[in-house]
């Protein structure tokens, strides 16, 4: 068995399907230039390419976890109920993905259990400290710099 240490894809804590989709809506939902019309479904899973139901499965996630708020009606959708600097990637993770931290093992731990227990609390703890520290308007910012050094023509 060979492990390719090079290849960033190769992790242990890969991103989700679930929490990639959530963030690339949230993105969506913080670069719409009316924060006041809210977006539907429809319109972020058209823009971002992600199937509806999935979508409206983590967003019932994001409002209950208080991130997102839904309006009814005719000129109902989605709107962020915080400000994009308020909202952590971790944030997004834990609320689509749950609290992992307290998912190893049992009570009765062998000593090698309990080594690679630390090391794995060690990078979960570097990891989570990692995802705090950027925002969804973090990732905006970061989104329309690329967007300015890659523009696309169309023809």
């Amino acid at each position: 068995m060979s492990l390719n240490h090079g290849n960033p894809r190769n992790t242990l804590s890969e991103l989700s399907a679930k929490a990639q989709y959530a963030l690339l809506a949230l993105i969506e939902l913080a670069g719409h230039p009316d924060p006041k019309n809210p977006l539907t479904i429809n319109e972020i899973s058209a823009r971002q390419l992600i199937p509806e139901r999935y979508l409206e499965q983590i967003f019932t996630l994001l409002r209950r976890g208080g991130v997102l708020q839904s309006q009814r009606g005719a000129r109902g959708g989605y709107t962020l109920s915080k400000e994009p600097w308020q909202i952590t990637v971790l944030e997004v993770i834990t609320l689509v993905e749950g609290d992992r931290r307290n998912r190893m093992l049992g009570a009765s731990w062998t000593v090698e259990q309990e080594m690679i227990h630390e090391i794995w609390q060690q990078a979960s703890t570097a990891f989570q400290t990692a995802l705090s520290q950027h925002t969804l308007q973090d990732l905006c910012q970061r989104r329309d710099i690329r967007k300015q050094n890659n523009p696309m023509y169309y023809i």
